[in-house]
């Protein structure tokens, strides 16, 4: 499979969630080269941008099992070639 340089953006409107995306970013820990987290406390909503390096379909597994959660927003870019 060929290997893609990606973003992924993900948006945590509620904290009691960030065990469960851990547990998801966890798994996927092979694929994932970088990670930021920014939580906006006063909102209880945090944003995470992870910079990804794998095949799309590992990539579309992971932004997919993490929009499945509720209260989760996921997008994701790839590069057309790496």
């Amino acid at each position: 499979m060929e290997k893609r340089l990606g973003v992924v953006g993900i948006v945590v409107e509620n904290r009691e969630i960030a065990p469960q995306v851990n547990s998801i970013l966890s798994e996927y820990a092979d694929i994932i080269i970088g990670r930021i987290g920014l939580p906006h406390q006063m909102e209880d909503i945090s944003v995470i941008s992870l910079i990804t390096s794998g095949a799309s379909d590992e990539v579309r597994e992971l932004t997919g099992k993490l929009g499945k959660l509720k209260a989760v927003q996921v997008t994701c870019a790839e590069a057309e070639s790496m």
